[in-house]
């Protein structure tokens, strides 16, 4: 396993690699570009190949519904969902409103 971080090379003398993914810090939801090149016995390096991988976020966020328990008859009310949230780096961009009854 191995930690990339942008911009410095790994060496190994195996033709894989996983890459590492921490749980404090994993790759961000987004494109990340990764590349190869390969040396043979003669020190004689290839051309870069490139691939880019899409992580993407799959954990669903979590709602939080409050509201008063009671209204006087004809007062106006506020719902908040202030307290929902998406695990981190996610945040929540549109709140969906029904009245189901």
């Amino acid at each position: 396993m191995a930690k990339f971080i942008p911009g410095q090379e790994i060496a190994t003398n195996t033709p894989t690699i996983e890459v590492t993914n921490d749980a404090s810090k994993p790759l961000t939801p987004g494109r990340h570009r990764f590349r190869l090149v390969v040396e043979d016995d003669s020190g004689n390096k290839s051309e870069p190949s490139d691939v880019e991988v899409i992580v993407v976020d799959k954990a669903k966020p979590t709602a939080v519904l409050d509201a008063p328990t009671t209204v006087a008859y004809g007062t106006s009310f506020t719902l908040s969902g202030t307290r929902s949230f998406d695990l981190a780096p996610g945040k929540i961009t549109t709140y969906h409103w029904v009245q189901i009854s």
